[in-house]
């Protein structure tokens, strides 16, 4: 078992930084992926970026694409989420979550711990 717990949420205007914080305990030395996943009202969960931890590579979202930057440390026990430039458009609540099974990290079916969310509001 893993858990997770998210902060760093608020309200920024558009055109400013956030960075999020993922905070695991647990079996953390058997995470194979951790991802940031998000979700706006009324819309599905959508894939913001994953980190896989065997050859430490990172996946994005196309719309975070330059914008954001996930990163974590060797111990797997926290994991970032830096994003910078922010539009309206990136308001929503955002989940982290983490697997450890060898998994597509773009797919939010395929993790089995979740957190409880934080909000992040973006004004413009």
């Amino acid at each position: 078992q893993v858990q997770l717990v998210e902060s760093g949420g608020g309200l920024v205007q558009a055109g400013g930084s956030l960075r999020l914080s993922c905070a695991a305990s647990g079996r953390t030395s058997s995470t194979y992926a951790t991802g940031w996943f998000r979700q706006a009202p009324g819309k599905e969960r959508d894939f913001v970026a994953a980190i896989t931890w065997s050859d430490v590579n990172t996946y994005y979202a196309d719309s975070v694409k330059g914008r954001f930057t996930i990163s974590g440390n060797n111990a797997k026990n926290t994991v970032y989420l830096q994003m910078n430039s922010l539009k309206p458009e990136d308001t929503a609540v955002y989940y982290c979550a983490a697997t450890p099974r060898k998994v597509e990290a773009t797919q939010s079916a395929r993790y089995d711990y979740w957190g409880q969310g934080t909000q992040v509001t973006v004004s413009s």
